[in-house]
């Protein structure tokens, strides 16, 4: 029998760096954790109490109609997409060294670790910076039951990464077909003159907020920390008792499905500009001719079926497969890489700037100690802010990551991570470790 030579796995493991990164995953990263301000800002900066009610009741000028609408088109949902199907192909390049059964059992341990570090950090977004919108939490707990599913197929993955949309357009209550029958069912009924069908059609269609949960909001954004941390820690439990499980199950659901897309070599720019470009087309003309029937529906306000229910999902999906390909066409042209090699920086520290986002946010702009700029910007408004926000984030990047090897909560985590301080500056990165050229670092979202 011959013997079996097990390496020392310890010794290789190391964060990818330099010319073995793939630029177009920085690129989509930096984009992605960039454009979620567009979504974070009105949960900073307004009621949001009031706005969940009804959109209107902050600001329904022409300029706040047309900022909500290419919000709620482009953007809502599909960044976090982008994040959750680059989370799955980091993965992919953090446990490379266990693609086999009998791969090392140091891979699994990092996989592990890192994720554990990440949910702390998550907590930490959620119970100190104040931030009841953190999607780390979420993407640790689903990348948890991730790593086994390392060795499936593609197609197995995406059959099963379909699983969330298929399941929320035939079942969840809100988004599923039960649901869209429902609201078709009454709105039968008002046309028929049913007394209790047309009280129950007012009662939905008066779109009034809570009006003890917009006094809270109010009150905690006049009083010190402690009442403005007791409102954001409300508001966090309030979405968990909801939404945790599904958010979870969703992103892990995505995840799969980018996993799928990195061992097809699609998210990584391996495929043929026809490929992207037929991607592209495929993507944004169903999941935006989706989303604008269903916006259209919205911006009804009246309060009967909507065809998202049953579509969001996978128009989400198609929207965020759309964002990746034309990312990855503009790329394959000189002048698209350098148009977007802005957002490489970005993207190598993104990590950083989504807390850096928070603290923006919840500590400085719209705190009341900070410039108590809260409830006073209607959507137009805050699409101005989260633009000047995002510009000034990419010059912030841009010249952070000419002298360091990546952010400061890239460095604490890796450190945390691979239990050893990690290279900082420029110049450090190689010292007393060994680096392999070989893909891109896992995904710091």
């Amino acid at each position: 029998m011959g013997r079996v030579v097990v390496e020392n796995s310890n010794a290789d493991l190391a964060p990818v760096r330099g010319n073995a990164r793939i630029d177009v995953l920085d690129m989509l990263r930096g984009i992605a954790i960039l454009g979620i301000f567009y979504i974070n800002v009105p949960y900073m900066a307004a009621s949001v109490w009031t706005f969940s009610a009804d959109v209107r009741l902050i600001g329904w000028t022409v300029p706040d109609q047309a900022a909500w609408t290419a919000i709620n088109l482009f953007f809502a949902g599909t960044q976090r997409c982008l994040l959750e199907f680059l989370f799955g192909a980091g993965m992919m390049v953090l446990v490379r060294k266990a693609m086999v059964p009998d791969g090392p059992v140091a891979v699994a341990d990092l996989y592990y670790r890192r994720n554990l570090w990440l949910l702390a950090f998550g907590l930490f977004d959620v119970f100190v910076l104040l931030w009841p919108g953190d999607i780390l939490h979420i993407y640790a707990l689903a990348a948890l039951f991730l790593f086994p599913f390392r060795l499936l197929g593609p197609k197995t993955l995406v059959a099963l990464g379909l699983g969330w949309a298929v399941l929320t357009g035939i079942g969840i209550p809100e988004y599923g077909a039960r649901e869209y029958a429902a609201r078709t069912e009454l709105v039968q009924r008002v046309e028929a003159g049913e007394p209790a069908a047309v009280a129950e059609w007012r009662k939905l269609a008066t779109h009034k907020p809570d009006a003890v949960l917009v006094a809270r909001e109010h009150q905690a954004h006049q009083g010190g920390w402690l009442p403005y941390a007791k409102e954001a820690w409300s508001y966090w439990s309030y979405l968990a008792s909801l939404w945790l499980v599904w958010d979870v199950l969703e992103a892990f659901c995505t995840m799969l499905i980018g996993v799928a897309l990195w061992k097809w070599g699609v998210i990584q720019g391996q495929r043929s500009t026809r490929f992207y470009a037929w991607l592209l087309l495929a993507g944004y003309g169903f999941g935006l001719t989706a989303r604008a029937v269903g916006l259209s529906e919205t911006l009804g306000f009246l309060p009967g079926p909507r065809s998202l229910w049953v579509t969001g999902e996978f128009a989400r999906i198609a929207i965020g497969l759309g964002h990746l390909a034309a990312v990855n066409l503009a790329v394959k042209s000189r002048a698209g890489a350098a148009l977007l090699g802005v957002f490489k920086a970005p993207g190598r520290m993104a990590f950083s700037l989504y807390f850096l986002q928070q603290i923006a946010g919840m500590y400085i702009l719209f705190a009341p100690w900070g410039f108590n700029l809260w409830g006073r910007f209607g959507w137009a408004q805050m699409a101005a802010i989260s633009t000047i926000g995002i510009v000034v984030l990419v010059v912030l990047a841009n010249i952070w990551m000419r002298y360091f090897v990546s952010g400061p909560l890239e460095w604490a985590w890796r450190s945390l991570a691979y239990v050893k301080l990690q290279p900082f500056r420029r110049g450090e990165a190689g010292r007393g470790m060994k680096v392999r050229p070989v893909g891109p670092a896992p995904l710091p979202n």
